[in-house]
């Protein structure tokens, strides 16, 4: 099986989401449908959107409503991604230029504004508060968690916990909001509906280290950016807040020192230093506990080819190469 296979199941779904997507991004603002089309068709896995489709077949729902739901995960994680290659000042996403190298900052800025807009305008439609409520929510929690990124860049100091409040909200958030959504609208009562946020924010966090991992192990041509890309955006992720926890004196000057380089750091020299603590390897065993948790979490759902699709995503989160 691979992703392919997962996609077959939930193919007309997808093909109509992208319909929806793609009316909904229309607009008489020539710059607005330039960047959009740029950044949702730039190639990336639509892992959010998938699993929520398969999450809604999986608990005996789907159709219109769930392809709606899709669209508009995948608009705000769109939106998300726009501001964020602002704040990072990304060159690269995904193998090709980011929106603000090719357009400008202000530009994407306001179309990252557009999507998120649009994403609300799309929740009216499913007219069901409680979508609004776990969206609402969602959203300010995935702006408090990039607001909280902010702080952290650049210092090498920041403990796991710390870390993990920001993986929660910038990514596992979206991935709980989503799959509860998907159960609720799917008619399902308050057990399953608990049990598909838990699979959504432990896959979300398993997804995030096991990309944590790579920017420290991975091959720059299969990720589609630079290896090393979060240090050079002073970015302390768990290998470096786990090298630092287990570094000597002096390993923690050269971690301390790459933080505040930031790009200019000595990437070989930092990445040496982490290869020669455990911080690799525990990242890994951690995205591998989430992705069982992940997992277990499926037990409460009938057995059938789309929860069968969503273990294999749990898999496929922490053994995938790029």
């Amino acid at each position: 099986m691979d992703l392919g296979d997962i996609r077959a199941l939930v193919q007309d779904d997808l093909r109509h989401m992208d319909s929806l997507i793609t009316d909904r991004l229309n607009s008489d603002v020539a710059l607005i449908n330039r960047i959009g089309h740029h950044i949702i068709h730039s190639g990336g896995k639509r892992l959010r959107p998938l699993v929520v489709l398969l999450m809604a077949r999986a608990c005996e729902g789907g159709g219109r409503d769930a392809q709606l739901l899709a669209a508009i995960v995948e608009l705000v994680h769109t939106a998300t991604l726009l501001h964020d290659d602002v704040v990072d000042e990304s060159l690269m996403r995904r193998g090709q230029e980011t929106a603000n190298e090719i357009w400008g900052n202000e530009a994407s800025v306001l179309v990252g504004d557009f999507l998120y807009t649009r994403s609300f305008q799309m929740m009216v439609e499913l007219d069901r508060m409680s979508v609004m409520r776990v969206f609402a929510e969602t959203t300010n929690t995935i702006a408090s968690g990039e607001v909280l990124q902010l702080l952290y860049t650049h210092d090498a100091t920041v403990s796991e916990a710390s870390y993990q409040d920001v993986i929660y909200r910038k990514t596992a958030a979206l991935f709980e909001g989503g799959c509860r959504l998907a159960a609720e609208g799917a008619g399902q009562g308050e057990t399953v509906c608990d049990a598909a946020a838990d699979y959504g924010r432990h896959l979300g966090t398993a997804f995030q280290l096991a990309d944590d991992a790579l920017d420290y192990d991975g091959d720059a041509e299969a990720i589609g950016k630079n290896v090393g890309d979060d240090l050079a955006e002073g970015k302390p992720t768990l290998p470096l807040i786990r090298a630092y926890a287990m570094a000597t004196t002096e390993q923690r000057a050269v971690l301390e020192q790459a933080m505040t380089d930031g790009a200019d750091a000595d990437i070989q020299r930092t990445a040496e230093v982490i290869a020669n603590t455990d911080a690799i390897a525990y990242t890994r065993a951690l995205a591998n506990r989430e992705a069982d948790a992940a997992s277990a979490a499926l037990d409460v759902l009938a057995s059938s080819e789309n929860r069968g699709a969503l273990a294999w995503l749990a898999s496929f989160a922490v053994s995938r190469t790029h």
